[in-house]
């Protein structure tokens, strides 16, 4: 590295890993239970193993949180906050934190959630999917149309002027006409924040071994155009390859990961990404992926604590930062790996050249969004 890193902002990413039922589309570090879940233990855990990381708060605040899972609305408030307490004992906290809880349907409880309110959670992210009980039902969901939308409903009465509704699209039998009226149907629901992404296949899913017969590509390319302008005309804009927010209302945890900052992860299979400008070196750091060996009390919690290679640093920033529609400066690539702005400038030409970036900054067109595994691709050699 020729440059000087730059300590970049702070978040805290918590994995809660229980689910009630396992979706035969999620790859995501989940467990089913079938009985009571060690929720006292698990938080315990969780305050022990961010304890082991304040090495790497390094005197900043945090910026964000984010309870991710699995399903953390599962939890009680009366943890949730135990939690943030704690955390807070260890970390300031910025002045306009934000705390994003992930929350399924099936969960929803309005004096539950209003009590997650008081807690202080200040965001929710409602894992909607469809609002079609066919497809919900074809997608191994717990909860059905009418909890879906009662959700969005008990969102607002708790309170929570900002929460982001999860959808997906081409999913199995889906007509570009029925993913536009899940579309409506959530722009209805008047969130801040919709996430909407293809359905894919995943590799260690039921999916996988058993695959769904999904629409063309053709189907999805329209479904896609068609979505996005819907969303458009209804005041949503599209800041990252599947996120559209109302103005001012993007995630900033995500943000954060995209514009590459720092993030401890705490809480079983958590990865955190450090930046350790005394070793001018970026740190990745992964737990226990499985719950029980997560809550061993001999358990030192970190599975894995290393250096990004030199080498690789230009691609892992630019797999998040080409994720925004409007990029990021050149600048921000010197502050954030530590490199020279000349170790990428042929790379950078080249795909200027071909179309694929704009060139007044690291920006995919929408061609390049469109092409974005191959943009990336230029990054490895």
């Amino acid at each position: 590295m020729n440059n000087t890193l730059r300590l970049p902002p702070l978040a805290l990413y918590i994995h809660l890993p229980w689910c009630l039922k396992k979706c035969p589309y999620c790859d995501f570090n989940s467990h089913e239970f079938t009985g009571d879940f060690p929720e006292q233990d698990y938080t315990r855990a969780l305050i022990e193993d961010l304890q082991q990381e304040t090495d790497f708060i390094q005197g900043r605040p945090l910026q964000s949180i984010f309870f991710g899972g699995g399903t953390p609305s599962l939890f009680s408030a009366d943890s949730i906050q135990k939690i943030l307490e704690q955390i807070n004992k260890l970390i300031p906290f910025a002045e306009n934190i934000e705390i994003t809880l992930e929350a399924n349907p099936g969960t929803f409880e309005q004096k539950k959630f209003s009590a997650f309110r008081q807690a202080g959670i200040n965001r929710l992210s409602i894992g909607i999917q469809s609002f079609s009980r066919q497809h919900l039902s074809q997608l191994g969901r717990v909860h059905d149309d009418r909890e879906a939308l009662r959700a969005a409903d008990i969102a607002h009465k708790a309170g929570f002027e900002n929460f982001n509704l999860d959808l997906m699209f081409g999913l199995p039998g889906q007509t570009s006409a029925q993913a536009m009226k899940d579309l409506r149907t959530a722009v209805d629901c008047q969130p801040t924040h919709l996430s909407w992404y293809q359905l894919t296949i995943e590799p260690n899913t039921l999916f996988y071994r058993k695959p769904p017969s999904l629409p063309p590509a053709s189907r999805i390319e329209t479904m896609q155009d068609a979505g996005i302008e819907l969303l458009n005309d209804a005041g949503f804009k599209r800041y990252e390859v599947s996120a559209f927010s109302k103005s001012a209302k993007e995630s900033r945890h995500n943000l954060n990961y995209w514009r590459f900052g720092d993030y401890l992860g705490i809480g079983a299979g958590a990865h955190g990404k450090i930046t350790l400008p005394q070793h001018q070196a970026i740190y990745r750091t992964r737990k226990s992926r499985q719950p029980r060996a997560y809550l061993d009390p001999q358990a030192l919690y970190r599975a894995d604590h290393s250096p990004i290679p030199e080498a690789e640093l230009p691609l892992e920033f630019m797999m998040n930062a080409l994720r925004l529609t409007n990029g990021v400066d050149l600048q921000l690539f010197e502050e954030r790996t530590g490199l020279p702005a000349e170790r990428i400038q042929d790379t950078l030409l080249a795909l200027r050249t071909q179309g694929l970036l704009h060139s007044d900054r690291i920006a995919a067109t929408d061609k390049g969004l469109n092409l974005l595994n191959s943009v990336l691709q230029a990054f490895m050699d």
